[in-house]
């Protein structure tokens, strides 16, 4: 078991600030290849100069300046996919887009994903003219068995380099690691981490692998292919959370450890239940308690740009109870956890919430409910989904 530490003393204030940061998503679908374990909203494989990502970017430009303006944003996240396939005259074209319909605070974090392989000096030094302040490397891992069997094409070689170049330039950086695959062991994920904090990034995500429908990865185990052990995961999470706190890494999410200062704004602000806009295939919104989401499928989601429509697959109101409910279970996500009174009085007085409370698994002090242990959040948060109405 993983004890949580006590939130530091202004845990509980950045979380609650977050959530009155203006975000905005961008997604990027192309990848040179779709990883096995992916079930995001993708289009591979994509080569240098393939036509679709110039039709796409114009689709792009053409859906932020038919939204609602949404006000100067905070925090700006190009997530895929994979940003990085595109140039930086593409990337500087949705920028532009997004300050001129919405407007981009000077002191704003512009974030970009991007893979090692597709990172150079050239490029770190044009997204920096671009604007971009923060990148976030799908990096994985360092073992190139464990890079092969995830379907990774970079080298570690290459991610050294690509973090290396990017902390010269003045970005902000991340480093995403990926643990539990059968190939994995626990050597190399000790190699992993440590060449990784070595590195001295400012800010680590680490997720443990994961068999979604529909996948490459899910139809190999269906097939015979080894699983993905829990108990194994839970063991490279502990190792990771110690290691990277010695190494003044704060964890502040159940997955993700900073610097001081360099905590990811548009991350907080969704896990606070903050307002965001979302543009690109998949995409989601959250304004005004409602959540919308746009096509994941390129040629629907080209069709509505070019018939001047948002390209929206559906929307689903979270106020009231759903609401609550929602803004409890990401709250409960990060370390400082959500304010015990209304929504968290709900979970924290039901008959769950008391057999957590008893578990030793909710801790109610200092007015918020947290988890006590990282590891356990998913069962916290099946108890907060199991909630209803008339338990309120």
């Amino acid at each position: 078991m993983t004890v949580a530490p006590a939130p530091r003393p202004d845990d509980a204030g950045l979380a609650e600030a977050a959530a009155e940061l203006a975000g905005a998503y961008v997604h990027i679908p192309f990848c040179r290849r779709r990883c096995p374990y992916c079930d995001f909203a993708v289009e591979a494989p994509t080569a240098d100069g393939d036509e679709r990502i110039e039709v796409y970017v114009a689709a792009l430009v053409a859906e932020i300046a038919m939204a609602e303006p949404f006000g100067r944003l905070d925090a700006v996240n190009l997530g895929g996919g994979t940003p990085s396939t595109l140039t930086a005259r593409q990337l500087a074209q949705i920028l532009e887009a997004l300050a001129d319909r919405n407007g981009i605070n000077a002191a704003a974090e512009i974030s970009i994903e991007a893979n090692p392989e597709d990172w150079s000096p050239t490029l770190g030094s044009q997204l920096r003219a671009c604007g971009f302040t923060r990148v976030s490397f799908g990096v994985q891992s360092f073992d190139p068995v464990v890079l092969s069997t995830l379907g990774r094409l970079h080298t570690p070689e290459q991610a050294d380099a690509a973090v290396i170049e990017a902390r010269a330039a003045g970005f902000s950086t991340n480093l995403d690691l990926i643990y539990g695959s059968p190939a994995e062991t626990a050597a190399s994920w000790r190699a992993s981490v440590e060449r990784a904090l070595a590195l001295e990034p400012n800010h680590v995500s680490a997720y443990a692998l994961t068999v979604e429908p529909g996948t490459e990865l899910a139809r190999s185990v269906l097939a015979g292919a080894p699983a993905p052990d829990a108990d194994i995961q839970a063991d490279r999470y502990e190792y990771l959370a110690a290691v990277a706190e010695a190494a003044g890494l704060v964890r502040y999410e159940v997955s993700n450890w900073a610097e001081p200062g360099h905590h990811c704004r548009y991350n907080l602000a969704t896990w606070a239940q903050g307002e965001y806009v979302g543009f690109g295939l998949g995409a989601h919104d959250h304004i005004a308690g409602v959540r919308a989401r746009n096509h994941r499928r390129l040629d629907r989601y080209l069709e509505a740009v070019m018939r001047g429509d948002r390209p929206r697959l559906g929307a689903e109101e979270q106020q009231g109870f759903a609401g609550d409910q929602e803004r409890v279970m990401l709250g409960l996500r990060r370390v400082a956890g959500v304010v015990a009174g209304d929504s968290g009085s709900c979970l924290l007085e039901s008959e769950a919430g008391r057999r957590l409370v008893a578990a030793g698994l909710l801790a109610a002090d200092g007015g918020r409910l947290r988890v006590t242990d990282p590891l356990r959040t998913d069962t916290v948060v099946r108890a907060v989904l199991s909630l209803s109405p008339g338990e309120c």
